[in-house]
């Protein structure tokens, strides 16, 4: 099994971190009616990052949910089926008919992007929903033993940020990330902290995503 890969000298995540590469890279926006986020879109994956540009131009996360919410590891969306969808829907299955290969390979810090999935043996992501980390911090011994169980080895950096920062290592080698938060992460805050039922906030967090470009 290949070993994870660094999240591109892990770009500026949380503004901690810089990047000294010239190469650019596509961003989306991501507009709440608890806040927005920008998101920066990896190049090693571009099956995902043209697939959510692709969708974003047609307008097709205008309106949907944050469907699936929990605190200490991720918030989910992207369903088509959230749309004006009632309190008793049960949310989680839709999408846009098709499944994108995988790209796997970097790990699963606070605020990356990722791409949710359905149970297959080829681990093929949805396509079009999506979940943004939320995690917690962890500790040597946990990262430890990740490594062990995922059969990966974390460079030194992805290890400061994991236990610095968090993240939700229990996903690494299982879905793909493609992009991380670059502004806005509170608002990854605000949203896992919501009261809920059955992991849907009982307020609806509604999304609008835009295209900001290459830069």
């Amino acid at each position: 099994m290949k070993k994870l890969i660094p999240i591109f000298a892990m770009f500026a995540i949380l503004s901690l971190l810089s990047c000294n590469s010239k190469e650019k890279h596509e961003y989306i926006e991501i507009e709440t009616n608890f806040g927005t986020m920008e998101v920066m879109l990896y190049n090693s994956t571009p099956g995902h990052r043209d697939n959510i540009l692709k969708l974003v131009k047609e307008g097709f996360y205008d309106d949907l949910l944050f469907h699936r919410v929990i605190e200490g590891f991720m918030i989910q969306g992207g369903d088509p089926d959230s749309r004006g969808a009632g309190p008793e829907v049960r949310l989680g299955g839709g999408g846009p008919g098709y499944t994108i290969p995988h790209e796997i390979g970097a790990p699963h810090l606070k605020g990356t992007l990722a791409a949710a999935r359905t149970p297959n043996p080829e681990k093929n992501s949805s396509g079009s929903q999506f979940y943004i980390v939320h995690g917690k911090k962890l500790t040597d011994r946990e990262l430890d033993n990740f490594e062990t169980r995922h059969k990966i080895k974390y460079n030194e950096e992805q290890r400061r940020i994991y236990k610095e920062i968090g993240g939700a290592p229990s996903l690494d080698m299982g879905y793909t990330v493609y992009g991380e938060v670059t502004k806005g992460l509170e608002v990854v805050d605000k949203i896992a902290a919501m009261p809920k039922n059955r992991e849907r906030p009982v307020e609806d967090v509604t999304m609008k995503i835009r295209s900001l470009g290459k830069r």
